[in-house]
């Protein structure tokens, strides 16, 4: 692919910091098809008493979970050859599932409880660079999957509001 997107992902995994590995794994794996997002909405429909809050987080992770499957079976690029600090999936590495439910949800989430718009964000990218911390991604995989869950985000959030919610 580019040689700077390998070359950065290079620098990336030369550069981990011991210290912050299990923190960056437990990111990853919190991230896992959306689970912490499908959990955070679950919470705040409950606290909230806006129960409409999970189910457009939940159409939005599954919206964004069959988008980068479609995308990873056209594409089949490999994953990075660094040494991973997780167990490389064997599909394909663009785009980056976890950056586009991350990014998906959490515009949802931002749009639905505006005050959380900022920790939502940031927790997306969060999880979409833990993928690039630990091994398993370049940065356009990850900033495809940022994109296009992001447009899948925006789109849901326009579909719920058209409902009224």
């Amino acid at each position: 692919m580019l040689s700077w997107d390998h070359q950065l992902e290079r620098w990336i995994v030369g550069h981990r910091v011991h210290a912050l590995n299990p923190l960056v794994e437990a990111l990853t794996y919190a991230g896992t098809y959306g689970l912490l997002w499908l959990a955070v909405g679950g919470l705040l429909a409950l606290a909230l008493r806006r129960p409409p809050i999970f189910l457009w987080v939940l159409v939005a992770d599954v919206a964004a979970e069959l988008s980068s499957d479609a995308l990873k079976a056209l594409t089949n690029r490999a994953r990075p050859t660094l040494d991973a600090l997780v167990a490389k999936p064997s599909s394909s590495s663009f785009p980056s599932g976890h950056a586009t439910t991350s990014f998906a949800s959490a515009v949802v989430v931002a749009g639905l409880v505006p005050r959380l718009r900022v920790p939502a964000l940031a927790l997306a990218a969060l999880i979409a660079l833990s993928r690039l911390y630990v091994g398993v991604h370049f940065p356009t995989d990850v900033a495809a999957g940022a994109a296009l869950g992001g447009a899948i985000g925006f789109a849901v959030l326009t579909l719920a509001r058209r409902r009224g919610v």
